[in-house]
């Protein structure tokens, strides 16, 4: 498993960062949000999951792995990178979603989800937090308020685990990204995300 890599070890948990669905470990989101942690005094890892590693290799479309095969990866990940005793995973959207449904099993120090699918789009009825309801890592969720995947409306509503803490990006959609009527930018809120990020690491040192 190959791992990009931005910022430097330190006495900080190391934070390792898996990408969405769609897009890949470097794409502009994943690769801002390494990229600012490592400036605000975070070590980030990042990698991908193995369709998209396909994906890259033969430039053709491919759907995600199935989710054993996924958590796989996140094990592999997390053994990769020296163990769980000091580190944070998590990651955007599906990376966040399987990182959070090993982060117990592992026995990592923490969880970062970026834009956490709560729920297919339009289907909110529908929720998949079974497993946040006995998560015992401590976790922070960042979320956009108008999220398709997970919205400021129906999210507080749900019974999850007293360990996650929510952070709310103003008007932001799945990618934290706000309406130009809401007077908010987009470079403001992934600012104050990982603001958000670099201070839950560092409460966890």
């Amino acid at each position: 498993m190959d791992f990009l890599e931005n910022g430097i070890t330190s006495d900080l948990p190391t934070l390792i960062l898996a990408h969405g669905a769609g897009a890949p470990m470097d794409s502009p989101f994943m690769q801002d949000f390494a990229e600012i942690g490592a400036e605000a005094g975070l070590h980030v890892l990042r990698f991908e999951f193995p369709y998209m590693q396909l994906r890259r290799q033969e430039g053709s479309r491919r759907p995600p792995d199935r989710q054993p095969k996924l958590l796989n990866s996140w094990r592999d990940a997390i053994n990769q990178a020296g163990g769980p005793a000091n580190l944070v995973i998590g990651g955007k959207s599906m990376g966040g979603r399987m990182a959070s449904m090993i982060a117990d099993e592992m026995g990592v120090k923490g969880l970062v989800c970026l834009g956490y699918p709560f729920y297919a789009p339009g289907k909110a009825d529908r929720p998949r937090i079974d497993h946040l309801k006995g998560l015992s890592t401590p976790t922070l969720i960042l979320q956009g308020e108008r999220d398709a995947m997970g919205n400021r409306e129906t999210v507080p509503g749900y019974d999850l685990s007293s360990k996650i803490t929510f952070s709310w990006l103003e008007d932001g959609d799945h990618s934290f990204k706000p309406r130009k009527k809401s007077g908010r930018t987009e470079a403001e809120n992934w600012r104050q995300a990982v603001d958000e990020m670099a201070g839950f690491v560092r409460n966890l040192a």
